[in-house]
């Protein structure tokens, strides 16, 4: 039995998105694993409202270009869209790998720089800390999944 039997994959509207979907689905390929995709649709708050930060269809085009990609790959996948404020970023995702019971959970990194880290800690960071999966960055390399 393999150690992965299933894959939390983490995207966003970034290119870097694209390495992370190849790399889950590589790695479901190999183990016959299922994954989730989740495209956490984030929100700021203001005194008066909250504003969301990502169009609807802009939010469902990125979760369906991950579900097809690794689909055509044969990889068996499913998607959510969650949505939180962008504090609660870190929280969607690992609520969503709990709710699924993953085993390995696949982000890309955000880079940004030491002073706004020191603010808020990368998305990335405080997955780890908040999930009992392993967790995988994948390397930004610029290519489509």
């Amino acid at each position: 039995m393999s150690a992965f039997q299933r894959i939390l994959v983490a995207v966003g509207p970034s290119p870097a998105r694209h390495s992370a979907v190849r790399l889950a689905g590589e790695l479901a390929r190999l183990t016959g694993a299922e994954v989730r995709v989740v495209h956490v649709v984030p929100s700021s708050a203001s005194v008066a409202a909250i504003v969301p930060l990502e169009d609807p269809a802009e939010a469902q085009a990125v979760l369906d270009g991950a579900l097809t990609a690794l689909r055509d790959k044969g990889v068996r996948a499913e998607g959510t869209l969650a949505r939180g404020l962008t504090t609660q970023v870190a929280a969607a995702v690992s609520d969503t790998a709990e709710e699924f019971g993953a085993d390995l959970v696949v982000l890309s990194p955000h880079h940004r720089g030491a002073i706004e880290a020191l603010f808020q800690p990368r998305v990335s960071d405080a997955v780890a800390h908040r999930t009992g999966a392993a967790v995988l960055l994948a390397p930004e390399d610029g290519e489509e999944a």
